[in-house]
C-alpha cells in the first residue's frame, strides 16, 4: 500500500492527525498531487477546518480547473460556510463537466434547500435519484423537502383562516 492509500485509510478511520501526517509526506515530495490536494482538503473539511480545505482545493483546481472531485468538495465547504451561492456556482461548473452527476445534483439541491427554495431543491434531488435510485443523501434530501413544502402549504392555508 502506498503512502496516499494510506492516508486515506487513516482519514476513513477518522485517525485524521495521521492522515494528515501522510498527506505532507505526499505532497512534500509532489506539491502538484491534485489527488493528495483534495483528499487532505477532505480530511480538514472533516475537522471543521473549511479554510484551509478550501485553499487546498483552489491549489487542484488551479493544477487541474475540470477536476469534479475539486469542484464538489469546494461546493461542500462552501456550503458548511453558509456560502450557499458560491456552492451552486461549483456543482453548476460540475454538472457542465458531467450532467449526470448524481452528487452534484443532490448537493446542488441541499444549497437551494438552504436558500429556502424547496421547489427547485425537490428537481435537483429527483434528479440525482433518476440517475442512482439508492443515493441515499438525494433520497433523505428528498423526503425532507417534501415534508417541508407540506408544512409550508398547512401554514399557507392556516395563516389564511385566520
Amino acid at each position: 500500500m502506498n503512502l496516499l492509500e494510506q492516508a486515506f485509510d487513516l482519514s476513513e478511520n477518522e485517525e485524521y492527525a495521521e492522515a494528515l501526517q501522510c498527506y505532507d509526506k505526499v505532497l512534500s515530495k509532489d506539491p502538484k498531487n491534485v489527488r493528495a490536494l483534495i483528499d487532505k482538503g477532505v480530511t480538514l473539511q472533516n475537522l471543521g477546518r473549511f479554510k484551509q480545505s478550501l485553499t487546498l482545493y483552489d491549489k487542484a483546481l488551479k493544477i487541474n480547473p475540470k477536476n469534479l472531485d475539486a469542484l464538489i468538495n469546494k461546493g461542500t465547504a462552501l456550503h458548511s460556510l453558509g456560502k450557499f451561492n458560491e456552492a451552486i456556482i461549483l456543482y453548476d461548473k460540475a454538472l457542465d463537466l458531467d450532467k449526470k452527476c448524481a452528487i452534484a445534483l443532490a448537493y446542488k439541491g441541499l444549497s437551494l434547500g438552504e436558500l429556502d427554495e424547496i421547489q427547485e431543491a425537490l428537481k435537483y434531488f429527483k434528479k440525482a435519484l433518476e440517475i442512482d435510485l439508492d443515493y441515499d443523501l438525494a433520497n433523505l434530501s428528498k423526503k425532507m423537502a417534501q415534508d417541508l413544502l407540506k408544512s409550508k402549504i398547512k401554514e399557507l392555508k392556516h395563516s389564511k383562516t385566520q
